[in-house]
């Protein structure tokens, strides 16, 4: 599998797809989409594709089931029958990932994936992929992510359900497209900070994983945080920085309690021009407007 587009920059999400078979262009297709690196701080991409063609003679598997040996397998066979599939990856960088999530209109896990999704199925129809079919691992409640799709594309018949890629053999060999393609990325993952002889022994990635937990702890910088390698909006790094790196007082804490002040001191100013009094109690004008001669309205 070839990574090199993004590995250019892998700062950036990136979208990275085979031919599409000429029998996809004049014959009727389904396409399955699953996704892999979800779960785990280090690398986190999210992969999704679209085998195009139902492949039920192949003994396809969920891929976290198999070991990265026999995903490599599957893939190569998948790779080789050119003449009825097709695959497509949308490749989320930590790096999109964490400024989404952190960002003041945050931009949630959830919608990045479904925003994943639905271009990947825009970009087969493109293509023109005859797609009459869907069929998506769920994220979320899947019966509002199936009405989600449904209403996006109503010229094709959508199907969500969890545990897809263990019901479908055409989002089994998404998800193992998915999980070969994060697989690569992060055993050649090319750090653009100045980190010297990285070690790249970080495991699986996933927050139970010692050695992934060693890594972390090991190139935390108590200022700068971490790499872009790392997916710094998540829980597990999230804690780590609080409880190991320096507390930063940011200037805009102390503006907000300013403005915040600001605006009760205006209020409690333009309280006096208020037309309600208290009953039973009058309340002398200002000297300003008597040595004017100056009356409110309701005086008039």
């Amino acid at each position: 599998m070839d990574l090199s587009e993004f590995e250019a920059d892998n700062s950036v999400s990136c979208r990275l797809a085979s031919a599409v078979p000429d029998v996809c262009r004049s014959e009727d297709c389904c396409l399955g989409i699953d996704e892999a690196g979800r779960g785990p701080v280090l690398g986190g991409y999210r992969y999704c594709n679209h085998p195009l063609r139902e492949l039920d003679h192949c003994a396809l598997l969920d891929s976290k089931t198999l070991t990265e040996d026999e995903r490599e397998t599957l893939f190569l066979k998948l790779d080789e029958a050119k003449d009825f599939v097709g695959w497509a990856l949308q490749i989320l960088s930590p790096n999109t990932i964490s400024t989404s999530m952190l960002r003041r209109a945050k931009y949630n896990l959830n919608a990045l994936s479904h925003d994943a999704a639905i271009g990947l199925v825009q970009y087969a129809l493109d293509s023109g992929v005859q797609l009459k079919e869907v069929f998506v691992d769920t994220v979320g409640p899947a019966e509002k992510y199936q009405e989600k799709l449904s209403q996006r594309f109503p010229g094709v018949e959508v199907t969500v359900r969890p545990k897809a890629d263990s019901l479908f053999p055409i989002v089994s060999a998404a998800s193992i497209c998915a999980k070969v393609a994060r697989d690569h990325a992060v055993k050649s993952w090319k750090f653009r900070e100045n980190l010297g002889d990285v070690d790249t022994d970080y495991g699986s990635g996933y927050p139970n994983d010692p050695k992934t937990k060693s890594w972390l702890l090991k190139y935390l910088d108590p200022v700068f945080g971490y790499p872009q390698f790392v997916r710094f909006s998540w829980s597990t790094a999230q804690t780590l920085l609080e409880s190991k790196s320096m507390t930063v007082h940011w200037d805009d804490d102390k503006e907000d309690g300013e403005k915040a002040a600001s605006r009760q001191k205006c209020a409690s100013v333009l309280s006096y021009f208020g037309r309600s009094k208290p009953q039973g109690t009058a309340r002398e004008p200002h000297r300003y407007f008597s040595e004017r001669k100056l009356q409110t309205l309701d005086m008039l």
